[in-house]
């Protein structure tokens, strides 16, 4: 029996909160996984999971074994990636973790600079607007548009974005423009989904913060989706300044209720906290914030 094997699976079984996940993760079958389970608690004495065809849950025994057998999977990993740096080779792959719109239009050609750096790295993007669970492990490095942060986790900020309104000029010229947030219910809104402030568009009011529920006519988890919307006059957009840059460059969009708009948004690189940190996991980071601030 392969103890280190089997306290993986385990704590898979933790993080990812099913049989299935974890053996959908590993190419293995549920009674596999299984097995393995059932392997550790005999060889341990003791039963580490409550398992019922509904829920599970963790043991005061499967408690404890997780949380010193993650420090000691933790310190294992730390080991062999702190041995193979000592060959002054940078290699392995990131996954890393993208909102839709930044990641699409700025991570690629920063991974791309990345990559001419460190040729033998591989990296493994997923875009998505809902923020990742680092503690599940499936990702190295989580990128946030976001005011509001996990204590739980490194954040290092590698730049920074306004959320503006915007609408086409013959949108305008045909509705009018909107001289204060109140009017905005006479106009038709394209509205941003899955953002940290869920169905709100946010302004600032004197110094504090006004949240107002669009009246939308389309919603969307993708601001070029909405942009494009926005610059054939389907309605007013609220929305990141990176999302919108092309757009207002060339003059099918220009902001709007600019007055009420909010502070610049921070946007973080962040990861968990560890001991050790391999090569691949700092030169990428520090790339980015060298990137960035160019």
């Amino acid at each position: 029996m392969d103890k280190f094997n089997n306290m993986r699976v385990f704590c898979r079984i933790v993080e990812l909160g099913t049989f299935s996940a974890v053996a959908k993760e590993l190419k293995l079958s549920t009674m596999m996984i299984s097995k393995y389970i059932a392997q550790l608690e005999a060889s341990l004495g003791v039963v580490l999971l409550h398992r019922t065809t509904r829920s599970l849950s963790l043991t005061s025994a499967g408690e404890a074994y997780y949380n010193r057998s993650k420090q000691l999977l933790e310190d294992l990993a730390d080991l062999e990636a702190s041995t193979a740096q000592l060959g002054e080779r940078v290699k392995g792959t990131i996954k890393i973790s993208a909102p839709i719109d930044f990641g699409g239009m700025y991570m690629v050609p920063a991974i791309e600079s990345y990559l001419k750096r460190y040729p033998e790295v591989k990296i493994l993007m997923s875009l998505d607007n809902k923020p990742p669970n680092l503690r599940v492990g499936s990702i190295d490095i989580s990128l946030l548009v976001t005011d509001t942060l996990d204590p739980g986790v490194v954040a290092r900020k590698i730049a920074e974005t306004e959320l503006c309104t915007y609408a086409a000029p013959a949108y305008l010229a045909e509705k009018g423009c909107p001289q204060s947030i109140d009017e905005l219910n006479q106009h038709q809104c394209l509205h941003y989904v899955d953002t940290p402030h869920g169905e709100f568009w946010l302004f600032d009011v004197d110094g504090e913060l006004k949240k107002i529920k669009s009246d939308w006519v389309l919603a969307s988890n993708n601001g070029r989706a909405l942009c494009q919307a926005a610059a054939l006059g389907m309605g007013i957009v609220q929305a990141p300044r990176l999302s919108v840059a092309p757009y207002l460059k060339s003059g099918e969009l220009v902001e709007i209720l600019s007055q009420y708009r909010r502070p610049a948004i921070a946007i973080y690189a962040t990861y968990l906290q560890r001991r050790f940190y391999p090569a691949k996991l700092t030169t990428f980071i520090d790339f980015l914030l060298e990137y960035f601030e160019r």
